[in-house]
């Protein structure tokens, strides 16, 4: 017995219309790109962090690349289950980033300024996207941007407590 291939959609019928899930990716393709360019600031921070703190940020920082690197590949994957390609070039992040670049080599708690920043920023934009998630009623969407809020909200206030004397 064969099965036909005119059988076999591939047209997407999740519960969730053309249209939400457009707009759905237009803001998880801002995220993803808001997401790469705080795993590359950080990772940069990483690498060129000196002075008497360097173990401690040296090591905070390692440790959220490495889950800021994991995140990137939740992101786009939801975007790609969405039916829609993920952004994947610097020109794209650039673009649709809210975040920008640092230029130079900041001085260890200026670098943590600047990941504070970055986080919140990236939190916002996740936050930014319920409206839309929750009027499509795109539940794994709103888990993931919930778990990615907690992460980004917790790791801003870890890095302001470095700030605080």
């Amino acid at each position: 017995m064969t099965t036909s291939n005119q059988n076999i959609s591939a047209k997407i019928d999740i519960g969730i219309s053309e249209t939400d899930r457009l707009k759905i990716v237009q803001g998880l393709s801002g995220l993803l790109a808001d997401s790469y360019t705080l795993y590359l600031m950080t990772h940069n921070f990483h690498w060129n962090v000196r002075g008497p703190m360097f173990n401690t940020l040296h090591l905070m920082f390692m440790a959220q690349y490495t889950e800021q690197w994991n995140a990137l590949d939740l992101i786009a994957e939801r975007i790609r289950a969405l039916g829609y390609p993920a952004p994947g070039t610097y020109k794209e992040f650039v673009k649709l980033a809210s975040i920008q670049e640092i230029e130079g080599v900041p001085k260890a708690l200026d670098m943590v300024r600047h990941l504070v920043a970055a986080q919140e920023a990236t939190a916002r934009t996740a936050r930014s996207l319920f409206p839309a998630v929750n009027d499509a009623n795109d539940q794994p969407t709103a888990d993931l941007l919930t778990q990615r809020l907690e992460i980004h909200e917790k790791t801003a206030w870890m890095l302001r407590s470095l700030l605080e004397e």
